[in-house]
This record gives C-alpha cells, structure tokens and sequence, in this order.
C-alpha cells in the first residue's frame, strides 16, 4: 500500500467491525522511535528560509524521506525543526 520510503511502509493495516457491520479499515498508530537509536552522519544548522524538504534533497537527496530527520531529531511536527535559527539538526543516514 505505501512505498519503501513511506513512514507508513512497515505500520500494520487492521480493521474495526461496527455495530453496524461496517467494516473500518484503518493503519496502525505510529509511534515516534527514541532519536537514540539513530547513529549520525552529519548536522545542519538552520538558517533562516531553510525549509525541510530542501534541507533533506540536500542530505539525502529525497525531499519525501523528511520523516526521516523528525524521527531522529525527536520531532512530531515537521515545521518544529527549521523554526528555530540556529538549532544543529540531526541527519541520519537512510
């Protein structure tokens, strides 16, 4: 259903019954790996205007593995890591 790259590739697809007998497809929960698990192979510091997708074009030459830089940087919400100027970004290698 989703591609190797995706962050939803390996999340488990269930299904809910309703009262109803409706069946609800639905993905697992996804929940945030320990950024300790992720060994570092360089770090960027924000600059102002850096966005995400281009810092990780840059690094790991795919805008869509940005997750990849959330995970290993502890964040849940991707615009959290270019909003400070000056923050060192993890960047792992994929």
């Amino acid at each position: 259903m989703f591609t190797e790259s995706s962050r939803y590739y390996d999340i488990e697809i269930a299904k809910w019954q309703t009262t109803s007998n409706q069946t609800i497809v639905y993905l697992r929960r996804r929940f945030l790996p320990s950024s300790q698990r992720f060994e570092i192979f360089q770090e960027h510091q924000v600059s102002e205007g850096d966005r995400l997708d281009n810092i990780t074009a840059n690094y790991l030459h795919d805008p869509e593995v940005f997750w990849h830089l959330c995970d290993a940087n502890n964040a849940m919400h991707p615009d959290e890591l270019t909003a400070q100027i000056g923050r060192r970004l993890r960047i792992p290698p994929i």
